[in-house]
């Protein structure tokens, strides 16, 4: 048996049993038996040949089994090499707390494979994109495993097929072999020690003052630098960051260039007075805490200039993220020309630095990411970076998400994402270059997830330690990142002990001379009244009327569309019907009104944008300005084709989305001061999803941080029986927000008003007295004859901020009672005086501009009226919302001595309105009776 071959006498099911065993044997030889194992090692496989001979391994005969067995292998060497790309980042060592535990994933083990199994394969078959560069298939497999296993966690897996090869070509080659040289070395220490520095500096300085400090983080700093660079070497003019509070004073410093002493003396309460013309700070007058201010810096860089904004931003720390989107695609469109804007996505980079906390758990990031890819609010790719440091306030991340990492949740937007180490500068640079090229490459988002920690807590007065004492003794004897980076500068022999000494000594010098330099001397703080002179501005008056030629021509060009394009018929019946208004003394409804507006604002040389989440059409079917060919489905917008126009147009159909919309409108609208922007809900109070946007922006972004806006919300409101969903707009809110001339809020009654008050707001773009506009744009006044306007209001007038009721108060002395009202429920009340001379005790007053409050128009008219016994002010809305509040004492100072203010309306209320449309019905009724009935008021008063 030693010398004959065995196998020749085995047959049938004995065979079958030595070809199951000697799978066995290949896997793991001490899973047969020893004298099994001697016969496999001396003569190999039992064979079978055609003519039925069996022979033994030793022939040149190769047997079907080893193929099959050395298939099976490279299946499996195959899946190890897809798992090392695909879970890599599982055991990547991307936390520079704690290693993360080894993956079985990553074990050759797994896989029932060997060394030697891996060694045997070509590396062109295993991993062809190595050919020619290794030799041995097991040194490929440990340099890929190195690559995606090192400080930098790729996941990319999840993009589409072509991002995810031209990933796996950079990451496994150009990236994974880079080094920096050494003088981007030191300067990188350099950088880091700035940033440790600063921090520990105003630590000791300034005992027990918040700043939300970088420690544990300072990697972001350069991070942010590199971009900046990458865009000066690439011809992006504007680099756009937005951030929260944590790190933005480190970035200022050192990124923005705002001076030492300039920060230094806001912590001292002095003044530093920067004189850099390359630096600009917009400040309000009652000011914000220092950690949320944002400043403008203009940088050259290898000879070339690049515009480093940083946005102002409250503690709601994820919402800035909308309104730097905005101001970047503001930055990128050239708006100059008619038609629609032409975008430019190299004009400006936008960078957004989120924490890890609220990456994961605020909703305004979906909304965000979702539209990132649309037309709309496409920006061509924003770099998101993670500033992780695996902790909220005080919570900690498996509190946090019910996700692995806090960036899971961008995988849904086939973005990719990078973990990085903070404590590895080199490779968050490198890191930050792979982002940058990838977003220069598909112009899509890319995410960061820059992993380091918080040294101290939440902010310097907090004690983290008894909430979470695990991480924070970790934490405790964690060397800081310049020990760090120079221990490895120094063992690589980059930099001498010296040198490394010599850098900090630098670093602290310059902070000593600073605080030296700055005043001392803390001046008396002023009061807020003190603050505030000087700061409101009224409008100045301009002229918004248009001559009746060019008011025709818009008119007629906007009913032109192109030979052979299909117009919906009903459609173009009732555009058609406009013509009535040029041709037979017709009215013009609301919106024929705002195309006229538009179309001579863009005669004016001003461009305009409006989105909503169905502005093209517009909820209620008036506004039709983009037209669709029914057999083709071909878009047309006229407004883009004027003759006369000198100015872009642009208007689009919105994500469904609130805050992430109106964000990104508001920075288009700061970002773009020449330009009209628009924002329309779809129902009024629909912008109670926006509210942050509201109340942190465009109602106190002036006085907070100096920050002018133009931009005008059109919130459908009006009580038609639609229930509590679709009837208010939240007038009360507005209102209780407007104080200091900071927005006009407006609630118009007849198209000609609409139209002049547009004019007014863009005649004003670019002043200093702009601000925003709120409208509560009406429902079934869009198409009210009584809220219709002759051409000639167009072309003579102008925007009234009160409007007295037609044929009443003729008779002064007869006059008993004023009622005020606004909107839909003014043109009600107008409905039911068509015989004005039954009526001479009564004059109806239609406030159209509520705040500012037309003090002195209202205060001049009810003067008139010597023998008035009452002042009412009648509204649609429940008597704790509405206009009353805010009206009441307003109108009470103005009202003679001993005449009643009174109310009416609906009572108290929950929920904005009832919902059934026959008890509204109802209640209009009482309303309007009660408001147009002598003597009825009686005892109905504040």
């Amino acid at each position: 048996m030693i010398n004959a071959n065995p196998w020749q006498y085995v047959h049938g099911p004995n065979l079958g049993y030595l070809i199951e065993q000697y799978e066995l044997y290949l896997a793991n030889p001490e899973q047969v038996d020893e004298s099994l194992r001697a016969l496999f090692s001396q003569w190999g496989e039992p064979y079978v040949e055609e003519h039925g001979q069996v022979t033994g391994g030793t022939e040149q005969v190769v047997s079907p089994t080893i193929v099959i067995t050395k298939l099976k292998k490279l299946a499996k060497a195959l899946q190890y090499v897809q798992n090392i790309r695909k879970h890599g980042h599982l055991q990547a060592d991307i936390d520079p707390l704690e290693k993360q535990p080894e993956t079985e994933l990553l074990s050759l083990n797994y896989y029932g494979l060997s060394e030697a199994d891996i060694r045997e394969l070509p590396v062109e078959v295993l991993i062809p994109e190595f050919a020619g560069k290794f030799t041995d298939s097991l040194a490929a497999v440990q340099y890929l495993k190195q690559v995606y296993t090192n400080t930098i966690g790729y996941e990319v897996e999840h993009v589409p097929f072509v991002e995810k090869q031209w990933l796996h070509e950079k990451i496994e080659n150009e990236y994974g072999q880079k080094q920096l040289p050494n003088d981007r070395k030191e300067e990188l220490l350099k950088e880091l020690f700035a940033a440790e520095g600063y921090e520990q500096f105003v630590h000791r300085m300034y005992v027990g003052q918040k700043r939300f400090s970088i420690e544990g983080l300072e990697a972001l700093v350069p991070a942010i630098n590199e971009l900046v660079q990458l865009s000066a070497e690439h011809d992006i003019e504007n680099v756009m960051i937005g951030m929260a509070h944590r790190g933005r004073l480190n970035v200022l410093a050192h990124v923005l260039g705002k001076p030492y002493e300039a920060l230094l003396s806001e912590f001292q309460g002095t003044k530093w007075k920067i004189d850099d013309p390359d630096y600009f700070e917009t400040v309000g007058h009652t000011l914000d805490v220092k950690y949320h201010l944002g400043a403008t810096r203009n940088r050259k860089i290898f000879g070339k200039n690049v515009r480093v904004t940083l946005a102002n931003n409250p503690s709601h720390l994820e919402f800035v993220n909308s309104v730097i989107e905005g101001v970047t695609r503001a930055a990128q469109d050239d708006r100059t020309k008619p038609g629609a804007p032409v975008q430019d996505i190299n004009k400006a980079l936008p960078v957004v630095v989120h924490g890890d906390s609220a990456f994961s758990g605020q909703g305004i990031v979906y909304e965000v990411l979702n539209f990132s890819q649309t037309k709309a609010y496409h920006t061509g790719g924003t770099v998101h970076i993670i500033a992780n440091n695996n902790i909220g306030f005080t919570t900690e991340s498996d509190e946090t998400r019910s996700t692995r990492y806090s960036s899971d949740t961008a995988k849904g937007y086939e973005v990719p994402i990078f973990h990085v180490n903070a404590d590895d500068p080199e490779a968050v640079l490198k890191v930050m270059q792979l982002a940058f090229e990838y977003r220069q490459t598909f112009h899509k988002d890319v995410v960061v997830d820059l992993i380091g920690y918080r040294r101290l807590g939440h902010n310097e007065t907090d004690e983290p330690i008894p909430t979470n004492p695990i991480m924070y003794s970790k934490i405790k004897s964690h060397p800081t990142i310049t020990a760090v980076y120079s221990k490895k500068l120094i063992s690589e022999n980059t930099l001498t002990q010296e040198k490394v000494k010599e850098i900090e000594t630098a670093t602290l010098n310059r902070l000593k001379e600073a605080h030296d330099a700055i005043d001392k001397d803390v001046k008396d703080v002023p009061t807020i009244a003190e603050l505030q002179k000087n700061a409101t501005k009224d409008f100045p008056k301009v002229d918004t009327t248009v001559d009746k030629a060019t008011l025709t021509q818009i008119h007629e060009e906007l009913l032109k569309w192109p030979e052979g394009f299909n117009v919906f018929k009903k459609l173009e019946r009732i555009l058609n019907r406009r013509n009535a208004a040029f041709e037979s003394k017709g009215k013009v409804d609301w919106g024929h009104a705002e195309a006229l507006a538009f179309g001579s604002i863009l005669h004016d040389g001003t461009p305009i944008r409006i989105t909503g989440e169905d502005t093209e059409r517009g909820t209620f079917s008036h506004r039709h300005v983009a037209l669709r060919d029914v057999e083709t489905g071909e878009k047309y917008i006229p407004l883009q084709h004027l003759s006369n126009a000198k100015a872009s147009f642009a208007i689009h159909n919105s994500t469904l989305s609130e805050a992430g919309v109106l964000g990104f409108e508001y920075g288009y609208s700061i970002e773009a001061k020449d330009t009209l922007v628009l924002w329309e809900a779809q129902f009024g109070d629909f912008a109670n999803g926006a509210q942050v946007i509201i109340d942190q922006f465009i109602s106190a972004a002036r006085s907070k941080w100096g920050e002018k806006s133009g931009l005008v919300l059109l919130l459908p409101h009006g009580y038609e029986g639609q229930g509590p969903e679709h009837s208010s707009a939240r007038l009360e809110r507005f209102l209780q927000l407007a104080a200091e001339n900071n927005m006009t809020v407006a609630n118009l009654s007849n198209s000609a008003q609409y139209f002049h008050i547009l004019r007014r707001q863009a005649k004003l773009l670019g002043t200093d007295e702009i601000r925003p506009l709120i409208i509560m744009s009406p429902k079934s006044l869009l198409r009210n004859q009584e809220a219709s306007s002759y051409i000639e209001e167009f072309t003579n007038g102008e925007f009234q901020r009160i409007i007295e009721q037609p044929g009443l108060g003729t008779e002064p002395n007869k006059v008993e009672r004023v009622v005020f009202s606004t909107g839909r429920l003014a043109v009600e009340l107008s409905e039911n005086l068509k015989e004005p001379e039954n009526f001479k005790w009564l004059d109806v007053v239609r406030v159209e501009e509520l705040y500012p409050f037309p003090k002195d128009e209202i205060s001049k008219l009810l003067s008139k009226y010597k023998n008035l016994k009452e002042v009412v002010w009648a509204q649609d809305e429940p008597q704790n919302m509405g206009a009353w509040n805010y009206i009441a004492p307003k109108l009470q100072e103005l009202a003679p001595e001993g005449v009643k203010v009174c109310y009416v309306g609906r009572p108290p209320m929950a929920s904005p309105s009832e919902g059934n449309s026959r008890v509204h019905k109802k209640e209009q009724e009482r309303i309007v009776t009660t408001a147009l009935t002598h003597k009825a008021i009686v005892n109905v008063n504040a």
